[in-house]
């Protein structure tokens, strides 16, 4: 089933049960959070593709997550802020914009990535993960529960947060299930693990 969404376009990702923060100024955004508030009109987090012209209608990916706002308040500098919390990903059928730029969109849920044993060999991304929590406060406040034995929780804290080609970032959260992302990620850690090899 089809159902009309708006669109909140970033550079990051935010994913089923996943946290993020924003500061909204503009005000087609502004707007967009009002009408989310009021139950007029759900929107989603999508991710931009720095590679197409920005009216190219690329110029969004089709996997985006459905969000609520969880909190807001008004910054110091005057701005609004938001804390928005990942529900469901769904996929962008059709787009276009409003008067005032708001992107708009008819889309569908998809099905919620399937549940995954927690194994031996994910002890490493839970570690790591971990330790990047602990050296970032901030985002260890968005998380007062963390799943530490939930591999699709870590695989899906990871892809918001490792900084990585936007193409590649996508092709991951657009995946039907945990599995690719929790591959590439036991790669990466084992190849940062390997010890440089001497000279000589």
């Amino acid at each position: 089933m089809w159902s009309e969404i708006a669109l909140f376009p970033l550079s990051q990702v935010v994913l089923p049960e996943g946290q993020m923060q924003l500061r909204v100024f503009e005000p087609r955004y502004i707007r967009l959070v009002k009408e989310a508030c009021a139950g007029k009109r759900a929107f989603a987090s999508a991710l931009l593709n720095p590679y197409v012209a920005q009216q190219h209608q690329d110029r969004i990916f089709k996997v985006a997550t459905l969000v609520r706002v969880t909190d807001f308040s008004q910054l110091e500098d005057g701005l609004l802020g938001i804390t928005i919390e990942g529900t469901e990903r769904v996929l962008i059928e059709q787009r276009w914009q409003e008067e005032d730029g708001l992107h708009v969109a008819k889309a569908r849920i998809l099905p919620a990535w399937p549940q995954l044993p927690y194994l031996a060999a994910h002890q490493q991304i839970r570690d790591e993960l971990c330790t990047v929590f602990q050296q970032n406060p901030a985002l260890s406040l968005l998380y007062p529960t963390p799943q530490w034995q939930n591999s699709n929780w870590l695989a899906q804290r990871w892809l918001e947060i490792l900084n990585m080609q936007p193409p590649l970032k996508y092709q991951l959260m657009a995946a039907d299930g945990a599995e690719p992302t929790l591959d590439a990620l036991q790669h990466w850690l084992a190849a940062d693990a390997e010890p440089a090899s001497s000279a000589g």
